[in-house]
């Protein structure tokens, strides 16, 4: 039997604020609508978790 430590959980970015924009981008979390639905998947990794972090600095950094 091989050992596989624990996979990090990653939070969700969520916070309970949500109100999306013009482009479909929510203003508490500045997730997609697509990046909100993928996130609660259960098949979902922490790729594409990590990845959807990125984009969600990105667009925090471009509405400064």
């Amino acid at each position: 039997m091989c050992y596989r430590p624990p996979m990090l959980e990653i939070k969700s970015p969520c916070v309970r604020n949500c109100c999306l924009d013009t482009e479909d981008i929510c203003l508490g979390c500045f997730r997609s609508i697509d990046e909100i639905m993928l996130w609660s998947k259960i098949n979902t990794t922490t790729e594409q978790k990590q990845q959807i972090i990125s984009k969600i600095e990105e667009r925090k950094a471009s509405r400064k």
